[in-house]
């Protein structure tokens, strides 16, 4: 079975496709093994070894005994003599087989295999004359009959849609999509050592929220039956959080996954793993040396260097990294002004000058942030914070003193994506209701993605929140940096999707 193709039938793995002449093959091959009394689904196999720890150490380990076990990927028989491909979690390693060594019933019961087929394998470590390192067989076990072929196996799986549908097959052939979500394990791994390392704590909170909250987005709506009330997947770890900061844990941070019921694009996933972290009697400058110093030490960690591609292009991630204001920025990428623009009349104008297209009713800081968003963000591939974003578009950031339209706020852009956001948070809850209800006047002309009014949340400013900076890190970006990929399904294992018909 073949199933490198661009999307029709014939790649899909369909039912119908059980009666196959491979699928009929095969399991003509699984009857004669239990008639023959071999378990074609076999039972426990103690490994002493995976096959690139025998690479690794071949020097100490030549002419030992070993186990190991894994899929068999390839198989090359010679009359009496047959070298095969086992591919196990760290890679691949041949195995040889002598009918002089393992006797006929056994020869034959192996070279009667098929490819996908997973064995348990005891043998000597040898090297070929041809160098290859290998592992000679004495015995082996049959662990599964795979009823169905892999891949076709010079293409391997190719097709995108078929890869993200069909993600264990994509894992067994295609040894870079393991590479990646190892890497992503071990991006997970080295931020908990940073942020641990730091006094942080990490927590978890509820998936399950009354209100919505922490961020500007349209959420997943459920219902729970015994108590008879709607509930909504977290579209954010933020305020949780920070009713943990008033409670005093003061440097707390959550890994969790979040839903936001938003359009699927390379950049975007309904759901996500975001890293949040808060910590009491600091700000957003602060979580600027934290946001570099963790993103430098994980690339360090995982790559062993600070430099990482971004398609063609080195970023290198060593801090210091630039700091710019929002107004400063579209002034340099566009040469509009906004220092000199003062109502939102003008801000439209400007607006319709760039061919930015916005609501006729939107004010002067939403006009800013969305000239940013569109003409400026895209353009900024090295490590950039862009600070100072307008009080409009960031209801939970506390304001500049100097000038009360924008906040102490940033994001940092890296290879042209919002890889983080921060603020110094908003702790005053006279000003958090204000802006709450601002956000609740937008819901209410149609602004599906504005806040709610969180009557708990106020509840737990007015007991008194310390001055606090906060940040979220969009974690499969952070893998996207990490590993060179362009699109998010490339970092997820398994990517939302619209089923087949």
């Amino acid at each position: 079975m073949n199933l490198e193709s661009n999307g029709g039938n014939e790649g899909e793995l369909h039912q119908s496709e059980f009666d196959s002449e491979h699928v009929r093959v095969r399991m003509q091959k699984l009857e004669t093994l239990r008639a023959n009394g071999v378990d074609p689904f076999g039972a426990r196999f103690e490994r002493t070894h995976l096959s690139k720890e025998i690479i690794d150490d071949f020097s100490n380990l030549d002419g030992s005994v070993v186990r190991i076990a894994g899929r068999l990927m390839a198989m090359r028989s010679h009359g009496k003599a047959t070298f095969a491909d086992i591919l196990d979690l760290s890679g691949r390693i041949q195995v040889y087989a002598k009918v002089d060594s393992l006797g006929e019933a056994a020869y034959e019961l192996l070279t009667s295999l098929d490819i996908g087929d997973i064995i348990g394998v005891v043998g000597k470590v040898f090297r070929t004359r041809r160098g290859e390192i290998s592992v000679e067989i004495d015995e082996f076990t049959l662990l599964c009959k795979a009823l169905r072929p892999l891949p076709e196996k010079w293409h391997g799986l190719v097709d995108v849609d078929l890869r993200y549908r069909h993600r264990y097959l994509d894992l067994i052939v295609n040894p870079d999509v393991r590479r990646v979500f190892l890497q992503r394990t071990a991006v997970l791994k080295a931020v908990r050592e940073f942020l641990d390392s730091r006094g942080y704590i990490e927590v978890e909170t509820s998936s399950l929220h009354s209100i919505p909250g922490g961020a500007s987005a349209r959420p997943f709506i459920t219902h729970h039956n015994a108590l008879d009330m709607d509930l909504y997947m977290r579209i954010a770890l933020e305020l949780h959080l920070k009713r943990l900061i008033v409670g005093g844990l003061e440097k707390v941070y959550e890994l969790g996954r979040v839903y936001r019921n938003e359009g699927i694009s390379t950049k975007h996933n309904p759901e996500f793993t975001m890293l949040e972290l808060y910590e009491a009697y600091a700000d957003y400058t602060d979580m600027m040396n934290i946001a570099e110093n963790l993103i430098h030490y994980v690339a360090t960690k995982v790559l062993g260097t600070p430099v990482v591609k971004c398609g063609e292009q080195e970023i290198d991630l060593t801090p210091p990294w630039p700091r710019l204001t929002m107004v400063d920025a579209v002034l340099k990428h566009t040469g509009v002004d906004f220092t000199k623009i003062e109502t939102d009349d003008d801000a439209l104008l400007a607006a319709d000058s760039l061919g930015v297209e916005i609501g006729q009713d939107s004010s002067r800081g939403a006009v800013l942030a969305e000239i940013y968003d569109k003409l400026v963000e895209p353009e900024l591939i090295m490590p950039t914070f862009i600070t100072d974003y307008p009080i409009e578009v960031s209801p939970l950031a506390r304001r500049r003193k100097d000038d009360p339209r924008y906040t102490y706020r940033f994001e940092l852009i890296i290879g042209g994506r919002e890889m983080a956001n921060a603020f110094s948070e908003l702790n005053d809850p006279i000003d958090q209701r204000k802006r709450f209800a601002a956000q609740v006047a937008l819901r209410d002309k149609g602004d599906e993605e504005a806040h709610m009014m969180d009557e708990d949340f106020l509840l737990a400013l007015e007991h008194g929140m310390p001055p606090t900076g906060g940040m979220g890190i969009g974690i499969d970006r952070l893998v996207m940096l990490i590993t060179n990929q362009e699109s998010i399904r490339d970092v997820v294992l398994f990517p939302t999707m619209r089923p087949r018909a």
